[in-house]
């Protein structure tokens, strides 16, 4: 059975990436569906190990075709880019912006090269990605510019609880202007693709409207009369199975209870707020809530991206007690995509 490639950038240095790597790969079954390949540096993938307390070895490689990707050693594409004598874990930092950056290049290069059938993404600080001089506002604006994606968007997935965003990290006053037809109307058709390919055979979609009570006929705003709905009609004229503008406030309930396979939402919060009060869970051990779940893919790339959907966790780094299952169902995701 052919197990697919999968490089790993794991985020920044100073935070739970590395950790949560080591944790995944330390899972026999992560290995029985993938080959994956860690893009990171040596000295800190072996301080991950020691932090996650697994009892796995690391192997430093200068190319993909070298990995033997074997379960109990991590296969290590060493970039060389941490000071550990400098690395503070829980801050942010130069260093950890900068190394961050170059494992998400890095792997970008090599799945646009055919040497890596995907990418999974740890997590990164994206004030120390601009602090090292790399102007982007997150992981999805690198990927379309590395890649030269023009249409594009970002899919937060947690089980059967599927969100695609038409804008994400903008400012709210500037959604409206950008929620066109033909803006809702790719997302769309990324979002019924992208369930296609995940095994959903008919997928049934709905759309949120940008204004309370999806505009209550123009009463509230006219972008679901103007902009959305003529998006729907035409999604409809290709096939596809599709409601609304449904009001925002009900949707995501339709979407949990089975009603839908996925949702198109209109910005950021209005998409992430309800899939991280799914995602997140009370750990009765530690006495906090956090992210155990849930997933982060960008539609519409010339390469397979898939991505933890939590942060870099600043507050547990370096103290062994990272939840890897985000990393886990990430890799998953990868390869059930690699193999559509």
């Amino acid at each position: 059975m052919y197990r697919p490639l999968i490089a790993i950038s794991v985020g920044d240095p100073c935070g739970i990436g590395p950790e949560i790597t080591a944790k995944a790969l330390a899972m026999p079954k992560i290995y029985e569906q993938c080959r994956p390949l860690a893009v990171a540096d040596t000295g800190l993938m072996c301080e991950a190990i020691k932090i996650a307390g697994v009892n796995l070895g690391v192997r430093s490689i200068k190319s993909p075709a070298e990995g033997r990707y074997e379960y109990g050693t991590i296969d290590v594409l060493d970039l060389q880019n941490v000071d550990l004598e400098q690395l503070k874990y829980g801050k942010i930092t130069q260093m950890g912006g900068e190394a961050s950056f170059q494992y998400i290049a890095r792997a970008i290069e090599l799945a646009l090269s055919g040497e890596v059938d995907a990418v999974t993404t740890g997590p990164i600080n994206k004030e120390a990605i601009n602090l090292a001089g790399h102007h982007y506002s997150g992981h999805t604006e690198i990927f379309a510019d590395m890649t030269k994606t023009r249409d594009y968007c970002m899919m937060l997935i947690d089980k059967n609880f599927r969100v695609s965003h038409v804008t994400t990290h903008i400012a709210l006053s500037q959604v409206p202007s950008l929620v066109k037809k033909a803006r809702v109307l790719k997302v769309i058709e990324l979002t019924h693709d992208a369930l296609v390919k995940m095994g959903v055979a008919t997928p049934h979609i709905a759309v949120a409207g940008l204004n309370p009570h999806a505009g209550e006929d123009g009463l509230f705003g006219r972008e679901e009369i103007e902009e959305i709905t003529p998006a729907i009609a035409a999604a409809r004229e290709q096939g596809i199975q599709i409601d609304g503008p449904v009001p925002p406030d009900t949707i995501f309930v339709k979407l949990q209870s089975g009603q839908y396979d996925a949702v198109v939402a209109m910005y950021h919060d209005q998409g992430h707020i309800p899939t991280k009060v799914i995602g997140f869970k009370y750990n009765n051990t530690t006495g906090k809530w956090g992210s155990v779940a849930g997933i982060n893919i960008t539609l519409g790339l010339p390469i397979i991206r898939t991505s933890v959907d939590h942060g870099t966790a600043f507050g547990k780094a370096g103290k062994g007690t990272a939840n890897p299952e985000s990393m886990v169902d990430a890799l998953r995701m990868a390869k059930v995509l690699a193999e559509s």
